[in-house]
C-alpha cells in the first residue's frame, strides 16, 4: 500500500499556501521553520510532485499544489469532524467550547454570559475569540471555532443559525444637541448626515448605513472609528453623532462622558443577535445551552 500524507503535513501546506511565508506558516503551526520545511519535503516525496516553488525572495504554490491544498482543506474538515464526534461521545457539557464573538457584542454580553455558564456548567470551559464577522465565519468553516456570536443581517447560509434577541440602535450625542431634545429621536437626512461610522469590515458600519439609508458611506473629515469606544470619543470631540446598540448604551459605555443617548422613534432600526454553528456540529447540546443562557441574560 502506498504511503499516505499525514494530517500534520497537510496542515503545513495549507498554512504555507495562506501566508506564502515559511516563517509565518511555522508560527501558525507552532513549529520551527526547519520542521515545517522538512514536513513539506516529506509530503512532496510521498505524493511524488512539487507542491511549492521557493527561492531567496518568494514562495508560491504550484498549480498541482493548489489542487492538493483544496482537497487537503476538505480532509482536515472531515478529520476535525471525527475528533468533535469522539469528544462529544464522552458526554455533553464537558471539555472546551471555542466561541467567537464580534467586538460590538463581546464587552457588553460576555460579563453576564460567562459567569452564568461557569455556574450552570462547571465542567465546560468556554474559550473566546473576538474578531469581525467575516473572520469568525471563516474560522467556523475551518473548525477553528465551534460557535460564533454575531449580529444579523449577515450571510449565514449553510450554517445552523439561532436568532436570540433584537438590539435596537440609540442616538448618542451631546446633551446640548438640539436633535436629542425629545424623548425619542426621528431619523431624517439632516441627522443621518452627521452620523459617524466604524471602519470598513465592521458589520455595525453596514447596519448603520442601512439604518440611515445613506447614499454615501463616507464620514465627515474622512475619519472612521476602529471601535465603539473610539466612536464615543469622536462624538465627545464634537465630530458628529453616532448610532450605538442598545446593549452598549445600557452597559454603561457612556459613563464618565458628557454624552447622552436617546432611543429612535418607531420603527427603530435594529440588529438581531444570533448564535451560529456548523450544521454538522457535534456540540449541539452545548449550542442549545448557550442559546438558553444568552436568552436568559
Amino acid at each position: 500500500m502506498a504511503a499516505l500524507p499525514t494530517i500534520k503535513q497537510l496542515r503545513y501546506l495549507i498554512a504555507l499556501s495562506e501566508t506564502l511565508s515559511f516563517t509565518k506558516a511555522a508560527e501558525i503551526c507552532f513549529v520551527g521553520q526547519s520542521t515545517l520545511s522538512a514536513g513539506l519535503k516529506e509530503l512532496e516525496d510521498t505524493l511524488g510532485v512539487q507542491l511549492v516553488e521557493r527561492d531567496k525572495h518568494s514562495v508560491s504554490v504550484t498549480p498541482i499544489g493548489r489542487g492538493v491544498v483544496e482537497r487537503a482543506q476538505r480532509l482536515i474538515v472531515q478529520a476535525d469532524d471525527l475528533v468533535d464526534f469522539v469528544e462529544g461521545s464522552a458526554g455533553s457539557m464537558v471539555g472546551v467550547v471555542k466561541l467567537g464573538v464580534i467586538p460590538t457584542i463581546a464587552p457588553f454580553l460576555l460579563p453576564t454570559l460567562l459567569p452564568k455558564m461557569r455556574e450552570q456548567f462547571p465542567k465546560l470551559k468556554v474559550v473566546l475569540r473576538e474578531d469581525l464577522s467575516a473572520n469568525l465565519i471563516d474560522k467556523l468553516n475551518r473548525h477553528e471555532l465551534d460557535f460564533a456570536l454575531i449580529a444579523l443581517p449577515y450571510d449565514t447560509d449553510g450554517f445552523l443559525t439561532k436568532e436570540l434577541f433584537d438590539d435596537e440602535f440609540w442616538v448618542v450625542g451631546s446633551k446640548d444637541d438640539p436633535a436629542l431634545k425629545n424623548k425619542e429621536v426621528q431619523l431624517n437626512s439632516k441627522l443621518t448626515d452627521r452620523i459617524l461610522l466604524l471602519e470598513e469590515g465592521n458589520c455595525l458600519r453596514d447596519h448603520t448605513i442601512k439604518a440611515c439609508k445613506r447614499s454615501s458611506a463616507a464620514n465627515h473629515y474622512g475619519i472612521e472609528a476602529t471601535s465603539l469606544l473610539t466612536l464615543v470619543q469622536m462624538v465627545e470631540s464634537d465630530l458628529g453623532i453616532a448610532l450605538l446598540p442598545e446593549m452598549a448604551v445600557k452597559s454603561g459605555l457612556l459613563n464618565q462622558t458628557k454624552l447622552i443617548a436617546k432611543p429612535l422613534a418607531a420603527p427603530a432600526p435594529k440588529r438581531r443577535i444570533a448564535l451560529v454553528a456548523r450544521p454538522s456540529t457535534a456540540r449541539i447540546e452545548e449550542f442549545n445551552a448557550l442559546v438558553k443562557v444568552i436568552k436568559s441574560s
